[in-house]
């Protein structure tokens, strides 16, 4: 871990001496390569939910959550094909460095570019904050810490490393995690296979106690499983600090041969998200381990009963490098919305961007690490309500109106709107226990629905007035 945290801090410094502008710090100066866009991509994708709290709910619902991430395997090559090219085009042409200012590019509205910056701090800081809660976790584990101590210790270095080097340090740190999350998760994969003696053997295990477990949909159940198909995979377009990365390109010939990069290093790094809860629920029925007071602890229980200590180090490392990466990816999203976007749609031209950004990344980064701490929070939880938000808001506004010319302001201003509002008050009623829709359908596939609907009904409806 300590050689871990020693390269990234080196990337930091070279990537600070680096970054003397708001262009740099923001989008890393429209430098990338291929290689670095797919793999900081993929390692911007696969955070702290994905490490700690996939596995955590694999070992809850079984097969329910791999729908999750069965979209992966074509969400890479939509989003490529749907966002890529007008997203750099935008970039060029117009100057745009931040996802809502795109959007306000798109429709010329500084009100749909305001409303999709509060949409994305919004849901970036329950994001952060499940980051930052499976960091926590996993340096409490590691240092023998408070759950508390290890947040504040995992927030206190991401932050350092993105306060210095902004997006360009994020980038080029995400190549470096990248390679440690795939070797991670791989070695992780092939002792969950030897401590559970076998696939053949932890299906035998399993279904022995838990029928439903590895069936078709799960303990979850089939409607569950396909809102989260639903959810995951439309909900993929609308990842702004994965569209971010479109900003970023050196040209348009870097995203040929993307998807397929970025496809074959999250493979590699999906195996710790299956086999680990897969093995943890297996060892836990044959008594290995004690039943988990919470679902986020298969992860570290795991690493910490069937792999080498030496090997555990790794892919603690791996995992830390996960939520790491993903982090600095929302910090410079964040930033940028909060001291360049918001300004704009208020009229003002934001001023001094680099030292203000800087400042909004330390702000975000408190608030998010106050949220980690609040009673009751869970990695899924936190993970799934972010990744659901961003869908809802942005998905009508930016990954349909990017490619639909009839696409109108005011449908995008009352697309987001209602994503936003309907995702909330959802998830607060359900919180609490007042209601929850009906057969596990989560309330941030019915806001998607109801997004578009509002999205595509209001467009044609001005459409049809201009006629």
């Amino acid at each position: 871990m300590i050689a871990y945290f020693a390269v990234v801090v080196a990337i930091a410094v070279w990537a600070s001496r680096r970054t003397r502008s708001a262009s740099d710090f923001f989008v890393a100066g429209r430098s990338l390569g291929t290689v670095v866009l797919g793999i900081s991509a993929m390692a911007a994708t696969l955070s702290g939910f994905t490490f700690v709290g996939g596995p955590g709910l694999f070992y809850a619902l079984g097969a329910t959550a791999l729908f999750i991430v069965l979209p992966a395997s074509l969400t890479n090559t939509l989003g490529a094909w749907a966002l890529a090219r007008p997203l750099h085009d935008l970039g060029r042409t117009r100057g745009v460095i931040t996802i809502p200012g795109a959007i306000g590019a798109r429709y010329d509205s500084r009100a749909a570019q305001g409303w999709a910056a509060v949409a994305i701090l919004v849901a970036l800081l329950g994001y952060i904050a499940t980051n930052f809660l499976a960091l926590g976790y996993v340096l409490s584990a590691v240092l023998g810490v408070s759950l508390s101590t290890g947040i504040w210790i995992g927030a206190l270095v991401t932050l350092a490393y993105t306060v210095g080097g902004g997006i360009l340090a994020g980038v080029y740190a995400d190549v470096f995690q990248g390679i440690v999350m795939a070797a991670a998760s791989v070695a992780a994969c092939w002792y969950a296979m030897r401590a559970g003696g076998g696939l053949a053997e932890i299906s035998r295990t399993i279904i022995s106690a838990d029928g439903t477990f590895l069936g078709p949909w799960g303990n979850g159940g089939a409607m569950t499983a396909l809102s989260f198909f639903f959810v995951f995979g439309v909900g993929s377009l609308a990842q702004p600090h994965i569209a971010h990365k479109y900003l970023m390109a050196r040209d348009l010939e870097r995203f040929r041969w993307y998807p397929m990069v970025m496809t074959v290093a999250m493979v590699l790094s999906l195996l710790l998200y299956l086999t680990v809860g897969l093995a943890v629920k297996a060892m836990v029925i044959k008594g290995v381990i004690p039943p988990l007071t919470r679902n986020d602890d298969a992860m570290p229980a795991f690493l910490l009963a069937a792999v080498p200590v030496a090997l555990a180090g790794v892919v603690f490392a791996g995992v830390a490098a996960a939520i790491m990466s993903t982090v600095n990816s929302f910090l410079s999203v964040g930033a940028a919305a909060l001291m360049h976007d918001l300004p704009q749609a208020m009229g003002r031209e934001p001023s001094n961007e680099l030292a203000r950004g800087r400042m909004a990344t330390v702000a975000l980064a408190l608030v998010a690490t106050m949220i980690a701490h609040a009673p009751g929070a869970q990695v899924a939880f936190l993970g799934v309500f972010g990744y659901g938000l961003f869908a809802s808001t942005l998905v009508p506004a930016l990954a349909i109106g990017l490619n639909w010319q009839s696409a109108t302001a005011r449908g995008a201003v009352a697309s987001i709107v209602t994503g936003l509002f309907v995702t909330l008050v959802g998830e607060t009623i359900k919180f609490f226990g007042i209601y929850a829709p009906p057969a596990g359908v989560p309330w941030s596939g019915v806001a998607l629905v109801a997004s578009t609907l509002v999205f595509v009904g209001m467009s044609r409806a001005g459409g049809m007035r201009q006629g």
